[in-house]
């Protein structure tokens, strides 16, 4: 397939829908709420899976690396090993395989099982993530794209902010094991919307790794690409060691760093539509506000984090500014690459779950040398950095 040189150009040959079919946008966001809980429900129950598993917290904890390092891999494997098939099928498929780690994990007697499982999710979780915003795209008109995310993104903020605590609350009354069935519920409730509702939708991006190489030859691509790896990196730097920031700055308690943690998951939420609606004028206008807003509140959290009052207000609009971001990153990702949007997306997903690692680590290091003000006091500069990156795009016609 030759390169598109307009994206309207692209965008009418890959979306040809009048009308928006939201039914099925909202049981792709159901099935992203099933698949985020399911990735997060370790971290809620990583004690008593532990204790029952007769393994240390250490290895329990593996279950959680397992899911995103597959994941990373199988975003791009995903969409070339399945680009001649129904779209809908495979998407029916993946969440099938979620529904199956969650019922081996539920199961799971040792942790070689509960590793497997966590395996299945990884594909389900990679595969899912580099199709998402193909899918939207093609269930809704191009102008709506935007939006359609937002509502598919706010599985994510659902998940964000009631998988641990609910997690818990769960497995404290009826045991881990019970909350990986009744998250098993929702993953089968998401198949069945998403039989009944997605369309069919045959196969239009024959990927290859060539793809991939075509791809990166894109001036857009590799710039937002590159925008996003640097505040997802910055972010999670930060975010990361947020916990050891707030005990040792402001001198939070635990209930009080709780309830900061929950105002960020609620500020997340909000920040999704706020991206959506930003998106939709302008992806560059929305991926520019998140950056800067990660920078000035990081910024806040550095010079005034001491006081209790701006460290939680700070840290609430961290989660509304990180919100905003994904809608922004897979729409300028897309209308990037509207003709190969599914390899764009495994593109968007690698870099993401690289910027992670990297953030993470390098955080660990900036903690260990410099106090908690250090990866805050880099996720501010690094932010900002991007935030210049993405204004100065604004103001430039798109690139091919």
């Amino acid at each position: 397939m030759s390169e598109c040189t307009a994206t309207a150009e692209c965008a009418a040959d890959v979306s040809e829908r009048e009308t928006a079919a939201w039914p099925a946008v909202v049981s792709l966001s159901l099935g992203v709420f099933a698949l985020v809980t399911a990735e997060f429900l370790p971290a809620s129950l990583l004690t008593p899976m532990a204790s029952d598993l007769s393994i240390s917290d250490g290895l329990a904890g593996q279950a959680v690396t397992a899911t995103a390092v597959v994941g990373a891999i199988a975003g791009p494997a995903v969409v070339i090993g399945t680009s001649r098939f129904d779209r809908r099928w495979i998407l029916l498929g993946l969440t099938a395989l979620l529904i199956i780690s969650n019922a081996l994990a539920a199961a799971a007697p040792n942790l070689p099982v509960l590793l497997f499982s966590r395996i299945l999710l990884g594909i389900s979780l990679g595969g899912f993530w580099a199709m998402s915003a193909a899918l939207a795209m093609r269930l809704v008109p191009p102008e709506l794209m935007p939006r359609a995310m937002a509502i598919v993104l706010t599985g994510v903020s659902l998940a964000t902010v009631c998988a641990a605590p609910v997690g818990a609350w769960i497995g404290d009354r009826w045991g881990w094991r019970a909350a990986f069935i009744i998250a098993d519920a929702v993953a089968l409730a998401a198949l069945l919307a998403q039989f009944v509702t997605v369309p069919p939708l045959p196969s239009r991006d024959r990927a290859t790794l060539g793809t991939f190489g075509l791809l990166l030859r894109r001036p857009r691509v590799r710039i937002g690409l590159a925008i996003v790896a640097l505040v997802v990196s910055a972010h999670f730097a930060a975010f990361t060691y947020v916990r050891p920031f707030l005990e040792q700055v402001p001198r939070m308690g635990v209930d009080m760093i709780s309830l900061v943690l929950l105002a960020y998951g609620v500020g997340g939420f909000f920040g999704n539509f706020a991206g959506g609606f930003l998106a939709e004028r302008s992806e560059r206008v929305a991926v520019a506000f998140a950056s800067g807003a990660i920078a000035a509140t990081a910024l806040a959290l550095v010079l005034l984090g001491i006081s209790t009052g701006v460290s939680g207000a700070a840290t609430a609009l961290w989660g509304f500014a990180f919100g905003a971001l994904p809608v922004g990153a897979q729409t300028w990702i897309t209308r990037a690459a509207p003709d190969h949007a599914e390899s764009a997306g495994g593109l968007l997903l690698t870099a993401f779950q690289v910027a992670i690692a990297s953030g993470a680590v390098f955080g660990g290091l900036l903690v260990d040398g410099f106090g908690p003000r250090g990866p805050i006091g880099y996720c501010a500069a690094a932010a900002a950095l991007a935030c210049l990156c993405a204004a100065a795009q604004t103001r430039r016609p798109a690139l091919a």
